[in-house]
């Protein structure tokens, strides 16, 4: 990765032997494997067991899990939060454990669209749950810094599963909490 780098650097003119770029190449191939580590996790081992019972049968909701990721496109940025909320049958998921099911698919080459289905589906994998709902709502650099040049634009998505879809008022009761 560190000589893909090093191509690319020089590929846009610049000196690999100027002072500051000496270990450019090590420093982008460090935080490219970083900031897609979700590869290398599954959701096994990022749930960890933590599934713990409860008679709850109310909607659980967790707002505001901020994400970084990277558009599949373009390998630029898009940020945004995360709103993940499900009703439990029998058992509820470690609270950390919903934000680390959210980095694990944020920490990989993605598409926003696929980002939310991709999460929404894990909770209800790993849960059981009568029901999830997942609303994404980012900014995507490749729209801010190319293209269009439109800095005020937000992309949001959402996937709702089970009884979020089923129910009108489940529904209803889930985009009022995470507006």
């Amino acid at each position: 990765m560190e000589k893909a780098f090093a191509t690319i650097i020089q590929g846009i003119g610049e000196d690999l032997s100027r002072e500051g770029l000496l270990d450019t190449p090590a420093r982008a191939a460090k935080a490219m494997k970083y900031l897609t580590q979700g590869y290398n996790q599954s959701l096994d081992d990022v749930v960890n067991n933590a599934l713990f019972p409860s008679d709850n049968s109310e909607m659980v909701v967790v707002k505001d899990i901020e994400f970084y990721s990277l558009c599949e496109h373009h390998m630029l940025p898009f940020i945004g939060t995360a709103h993940v909320a499900y009703i439990p049958q029998g058992r509820v998921i470690g609270l950390s454990k919903i934000a680390r099911i959210v980095d694990m698919f944020a920490r990989r080459l993605q598409i926003q669209e696929n980002m939310t289905k991709e999460i929404a589906e894990a909770i209800l994998q790993v849960t059981d749950a009568e029901g999830v709902g997942v609303v994404l709502e980012a900014e995507h650099m490749c729209m801010k810094m190319r293209g269009v040049e439109k800095q005020n634009s937000t992309m949001m998505t959402s996937m709702l599963l089970g009884s979020f879809r089923s129910r009108p008022a489940t529904r209803a009761e889930f985009f009022a909490l995470v507006r």
